[in-house]
């Protein structure tokens, strides 16, 4: 860890770390299985997911390792709950995105009201927390998937995901191990999305 202050190495062309961008792609988060990161590569990984862009350094986000016995009990609880939703079955068969990979973690974005930085500059930084955790794990060997879903959204179930007043789910971030290496997705057309102000 370089100290406050201490001078960082400037930016050096790095041909592999590119190449690893171009092919991200998300995990489909039910087919993650073990093994999942183990606890000292998994605080390696929050440890880099925390270096973001983060306007004011006001770390308006938090983690929440779920794993194990924590994670089954967690299931459980939002089992009833998919009884109240639009499409109970599809509710409940979502349930194993969660269920499945052996590490997920929470990440909780909690903007500071009142402050010069906007809202929504530190829900951007939570969601830059997700897509760095996303890398880290990649670096380390694993897959990773992140999602929401229902119950991110649910009022009943911000008690048992341990939110508080102001709080927000930034994503499920979930991380495993692929039996087999994930197809590619349609990505967009470049020229569609990319302009120069004149």
């Amino acid at each position: 860890m370089n100290e406050f202050g201490g001078a960082l190495p400037l930016p050096v062309a790095d041909g592999d770390f590119l190449d690893r961008l171009a092919r991200r792609r998300s995990a489909p988060a039910q087919s993650l299985a073990a093994p999942g990161p183990a606890a000292d590569q998994l605080a390696r990984i929050l440890e880099v997911a925390a270096r973001t862009p983060d306007h004011g350094k006001l770390f308006p986000w938090r983690f929440v390792i779920i794993e194990g016995e924590a994670k089954s009990r967690l299931v459980a609880a939002l089992r009833p709950l998919a009884e109240g939703q639009a499409d109970p079955a599809k509710a409940a068969n979502v349930l194993a995105k969660l269920a499945n990979p052996p590490v997920s973690v929470l990440v909780v974005s909690r903007p500071v009201e009142g402050h010069k930085v906007p809202v929504w500059e530190q829900q951007l930084s939570a969601g830059a927390v997700c897509m760095n955790l996303s890398h880290a794990a990649a670096a380390f060997g694993f897959s990773a998937s992140w999602i929401t879903d229902w119950y991110s959204y649910d009022p009943a179930a911000r008690p048992l995901l341990g939110l508080e007043a102001g709080e927000q789910v930034a994503g499920f971030v979930h991380l495993g191990t692929l039996a087999e290496p994930p197809l590619e997705r349609p990505r967009p057309d470049m020229a569609e999305i990319v302009s120069r102000l004149d």
